[in-house]
């Protein structure tokens, strides 16, 4: 794969610079040089998707159901194909990118169905002989910037809302996983739609995500990234009164309580900590466990972690891959660290492992002995380590997990309805699951979180369209027929 293209009003671009990829699984298998977007390329996506974006709306909905329904369908089609790109390129195992790329399909397909749904209201005025009605619009050009972590699911499920609405779309993928955001708009582009109302326009953040934006001819910005990015978008687009919607960082917990099924607890944990290197906004970095079930867990976490095979994300058996870039294994390294220097007992895991192919390889790592005060429950390390808080009780454990800035997802494992139920009332997150892991989440219903997890309207589902419409309300007076 070498492609260097960007894709900018209908037209396959060159950039005015390219970057790097090479494979984090094995350093030896450069990927290709990938375009990056000047300034200039950028204004001219921009003003592309400005002058489509009416076209797009005026096209209709069945047009916008049936240009979705094709690139989702290609999308699970091509599964395979896709999933083996994202896993050279990210890191991830195989499967988990298969997997990534057929949800991408279904956020397509579920969106194109949304199109056809985008009903208003009637309502009674107060008033006589006046008819009032409330629809939804487009709200105009949306910048769309995703992480590297889910390269294609991430963007699908901003664009496949977005373009099913009736906006245009200016797309900044992230740098490191290049090959599978061009796939993607390969796909995007072959369909018959207006030029301009898709673009990819790749560079870099401090001067074209910057410059994107802060730029007046954005209506709408869509961001996933970590709290200090999201901070920094957030008041550049306050000079434009842009609307906004950030899905941030996140510090998940999950309960285990001592009338648990252990067994369950400890592969949820597992799952949910280590799953795609834990590099998930939804990953299970706080354990808080009941004391009395407390060392019976640790020792089968413990146990399964060491069992976890860690290789190449396209060898046969690997359930985990390596990090995704040199930069991100010392910070996680650096974590390690911090952690021990905190007093936090490191009982397996932690260090960098050499495989029969060069690459960014960690062992998953557990803490014990932790308290939430500790920077490493209290950031984001995006890592493959989770950390074991000792509870003495339900409410204990509760205050525990509701102590901190972030409140994405949160779960319990318990064999009782009435903590269920408690739980899920008063957990402060934005998503809540019982006796399953806190990632893993469905395309249909609303995602997103609390605090410094979120800000703005919901993703997914119906719901999507609080940030990818605009309301209007009209009011019609008629007259009297003669």
């Amino acid at each position: 794969m070498t492609e260097t293209r960007l894709y900018i009003d209908g037209q396959w671009q060159s950039g005015a610079t390219t970057v790097e990829n090479r494979n984090p699984s094995d350093l030896r298998d450069v990927i290709g040089q990938f375009a990056q977007a000047s300034a200039a390329q950028l204004d001219e996506a921009l003003a592309a998707a400005r002058r489509a974006q009416p076209s797009w709306w005026a096209a209709g909905i069945q047009k916008r159901h049936d240009v979705l329904m094709a690139i989702g369908t290609e999308l699970m089609a091509r599964s395979e194909e896709i999933g083996r790109m994202i896993a050279r390129e990210e890191g991830k195992p195989l499967a988990e990118g298969k997997g990534e790329v057929y949800r991408a399909g279904q956020f397509f397909t579920y969106s194109a169905a949304e199109a056809l749904r985008n009903h208003g209201d009637l309502a009674e005025s107060v008033r006589p002989g006046i008819e009032i009605d409330v629809r939804r619009e487009p709200v105009g050009v949306v910048a769309i910037i995703s992480p590297w972590n889910f390269p294609v699911a991430t963007p699908a499920w901003k664009i496949a809302p977005a373009l099913a609405y009736g906006n245009a779309v200016v797309w900044k993928p992230a740098n490191l996983t290049p090959a599978s955001a061009i796939m993607l708009a390969e796909i995007i582009a072959r369909q018959d739609i207006p030029k301009g109302v898709f673009n990819l326009v790749a560079g870099p953040g401090r001067e074209v995500g910057q410059r994107l934006v802060e730029s007046p001819l954005v209506d709408a910005i869509s961001f996933t990234g970590s709290v200090p990015v999201g901070r920094g978008i957030a008041a550049a687009a306050t000079a434009n009164m842009t609307k906004l919607q950030m899905e941030m960082g996140s510090k998940n917990p999950m309960l285990v309580m001592e009338d648990a099924d252990l067994d369950l607890a400890v592969a949820h944990a597992a799952n949910a900590a280590f799953g795609g290197s834990g590099q998930k906004c939804t990953a299970a970095s706080r354990l808080i466990v009941h004391e009395a079930v407390h060392d019976a867990f640790v020792e089968r976490l413990v146990a399964a972690a060491r069992t976890l095979k860690v290789g190449h994300a396209l060898e046969q058996g690997t359930q985990i891959g390596p990090v995704v870039s040199e930069g991100q294994l010392q910070q996680n390294l650096d974590y390690i660290r911090i952690g021990q220097e905190e007093g936090a007992e490191l009982l397996c895991g932690g260090e960098r492992l050499e495989r029969a192919t060069p690459g960014h390889y960690m062992a998953p790592a557990v803490f014990a002995r932790t308290r939430n005060d500790m920077r490493i429950n209290r950031e984001e390390m995006f890592a493959p380590i989770t950390c074991v808080i000792r509870a003495g009780s339900y409410d204990e454990a509760l205050a525990i997990a509701n102590d901190s800035a972030f409140g994405l997802t949160a779960g319990i494992m318990t064999r009782s309805l009435a903590r269920a139920s408690h739980f899920r009332a008063n957990m402060r997150a934005g998503c809540v699951m019982v006796n399953l892991p806190t990632a893993g989440t469905d395309y249909h219903v609303p995602f997103g979180g609390r605090g410094a997890s979120s800000f703005g309207p919901r993703e997914q589902g119906r719901y999507a369209a609080e940030f990818y419409t605009t309301v209007k309300t009209a009011y019609v007076a008629a007259g009297v027929p003669e």
